[in-house]
């Protein structure tokens, strides 16, 4: 009798993963998100690789039985957890690891191109202005950076290489790490703000009209976590009252950005597609690193980045 492998369900995105290394290790099923509810239970494994679904929340709490494991293609959570998975004896795993280097270094571009004004400089080029200026100089400025994660801890390395001196916050204060009670006065003192946090009930909506308040007029702001970490209608007023010089968003409370959406046209908004972690080849790195899981999953070892159901992130740092 041929032993039974076990069932990988795709949640699908284009360009699908590619899985080739588990032929005849797994039986790689595929479903997009309409048909998951009645997938879900002949699934040993779901893959998340449309890390921009809700699906999953919605379809867990049906009948019948459940995959023992999920992984999503991405570094947060927030989209796939609900109250029956949290209690549930599922294992959730992340794609820790992937985006830590892309996203510090698209930050330390955003700080460099708002210190050299460089928008500006491209909006002359179009006018055929000349207008000659003066730039900020990076090295000697501070930063502070929010979400002691692997992607947060990656910023902190990459703006310290440009002579920033950077302030650490997480969720708990420890060694190298400052608490949540110091985050006013560290925002109040920094020249950059950069948000790198999970989204959990504590961090939703933490950058608000107080905290925009809190910064310097000078200070420019940069949100590379999850959407709603953010008081979009704050940031808003905040820039338009000048309280800050400036703001950077890869990611937003509703995506796509809509058309109409007023941040668009907010003056002193970067405004990108939530693409500061996707550089080239990065769908093949989360599908070799999904398999490389796989194969501890089925050999019966532990597995890395293990999220925590209950907090939202992969605990440990």
């Amino acid at each position: 009798m041929t032993p039974t492998v076990p069932t990988v369900l795709v949640l699908d995105a284009d360009p699908p993963p590619r899985l080739g290394r588990l032929t005849g290790r797994a039986r790689i099923e595929r479903t997009d998100a309409a048909h998951l509810a009645e997938r879900l239970p002949g699934a040993d494994v779901l893959l998340v690789w449309d890390f921009t679904s809700h699906a999953v929340r919605r379809a867990w709490p049906g009948e019948g039985p459940r995959p023992r494991w999920v992984h999503t293609a991405s570094a947060g959570v927030d989209h796939l957890m609900c109250p029956e998975l949290a209690a549930s004896d599922t294992v959730v795993t992340n794609a820790r690891g992937i985006f830590d280097q892309p996203i510090a270094e698209y930050v330390a571009a955003l700080v460099l191109a708002a210190a050299k004004d460089l928008p500006r400089t491209l909006e002359h080029q179009r006018e055929r202005v000349w207008r000659h200026r003066e730039t900020r100089r990076v090295a000697g400025t501070r930063a502070c950076v929010v979400g002691s994660g692997p992607i947060g801890r990656a910023i902190v390395r990459m703006l310290k290489a440009l002579g920033v001196t950077t302030a650490l916050v997480g969720r708990v204060a420890r060694t190298g790490v400052h608490g949540p009670d110091d985050l006013d006065r560290l925002i109040s003192r920094a020249d950059w703000v950069i948000a790198a946090a999970p989204l959990t009930e504590q961090t939703y909506r933490m950058f608000d009209a107080h905290r925009f308040g809190v910064m310097q007029p000078s200070a420019f702001f940069v949100n590379v976590g999850r959407g709603a970490l953010v008081d979009e209608e704050a940031l808003a007023r905040a820039l338009a009252r000048r309280w800050i010089a400036g703001a950077a968003l890869d990611v937003f409370a509703a995506e796509p950005l809509p058309g109409d959406s007023p941040l668009w046209e907010l003056p002193g908004l970067i405004v990108s597609p939530h693409m500061s972690g996707d550089t080239v080849g990065w769908r093949d790195e989360l599908g070799a690193q999904f398999v490389e899981l796989y194969e501890r999953w089925a050999a019966g070892r532990s597995l890395p980045n293990v999220v925590d159901k209950t907090r939202g992130y992969v605990p440990g740092h």
